[in-house]
C-alpha cells in the first residue's frame, strides 16, 4: 500500500484518487479552493482526506495533478514542505495548436520542477501519455522517467496497485521525450486512430 497526495482536484486527480482508493492506498487530496478539495477527498471515500495548501503532504508520494503551467510554481509554493517526497508530474505542455510543445529546448515540466524541487525530493515524470477516459476504463501502460531508482520503485509500487503496467523509459531526461510522445498520442487521435479510447504501450516478443 502507498500513501500518496494528490495536489489538485480536478478530473485527473480525481481518476488517479479513483484508482488509488480502489487498490488499497491512503490518498489526501490538496487544492487551492478547498472546499473542492474537501468535495473530491468525501467522493473518493475510502478513507481519503484533505490537507491545508502549502502543508508539508501527508503522501509520500505527491502527484501534481495540474495544468502544466501551474507545475513549477506550485512547487516552488511548496518549496521545504516538499522535501523528501515523491513528486510525480503528469502534465503536457502542448501549444495552442497542440501540434508542438509550449516550450523550446529539450527541457520538460519535470525538469524545470526538479530545478526548484528542495533537497531530498526525487522529481519523477509519469502519466503523461494517458487519456482520462482509458485511464478510467482500460489497463495501459505508465511510461516513468527520473533519476532516483527506490523513487522510480515507490512509484512503479503504487501504479502496480492501480492494475497498470509500469516502465522505467531512463533517466529524467527522458521527460522530454514522454511529452513528446503526449503530442504523439494526440496527433493519433485527431487521425490514424481517430479517437480517443486507445494508448500508447510495448509489445514484447521472442523467438
Amino acid at each position: 500500500m502507498s500513501s500518496i497526495t494528490l495536489i489538485g482536484a480536478g478530473n485527473m486527480a480525481r481518476t488517479i484518487g479513483t484508482l488509488a482508493v480502489a487498490g488499497g492506498n491512503k490518498v489526501e487530496v490538496m487544492g487551492r479552493d478547498q472546499s473542492k478539495a474537501d468535495d473530491l477527498a468525501k467522493a473518493l471515500g475510502g478513507g481519503a482526506t484533505t490537507g491545508k495548501w502549502g502543508a508539508v503532504p501527508a503522501g509520500d508520494i505527491v502527484i501534481t495533478a495540474l495544468l502544466y503551467d501551474g507545475v513549477v510554481p506550485v512547487v516552488t509554493e511548496y518549496g521545504d514542505a516538499l522535501a523528501g517526497k515523491v513528486i510525480v508530474d503528469i502534465s503536457n505542455p502542448f501549444n495552442a495548436t497542440f501540434d508542438g510543445l509550449a516550450y523550446s529546448g529539450e527541457s520538460s515540466i519535470a525538469q524545470e520542477a526538479a530545478k526548484v524541487a528542495p533537497a531530498g525530493a526525487s522529481v519523477l515524470k509519469a502519466f503523461n501519455t494517458i487519456f482520462r477516459n482509458v485511464l478510467e476504463k482500460g489497463r495501459p501502460s505508465v511510461f516513468i522517467a527520473g533519476d532516483n531508482a527506490q523513487a522510480k520503485a515507490d512509484l512503479a509500487a503504487f501504479i502496480e496497485s492501480l492494475g497498470l503496467r509500469p516502465l522505467d523509459v531512463g533517466g529524467l531526461k527522458m521527460a522530454h521525450w514522454l511529452e513528446g510522445m503526449g503530442l504523439v498520442t494526440m496527433g493519433l487521435a485527431g487521425n490514424g486512430v481517430g479517437h480517443w479510447d486507445f494508448a500508447l504501450g510495448v509489445n514484447e516478443f521472442t523467438d
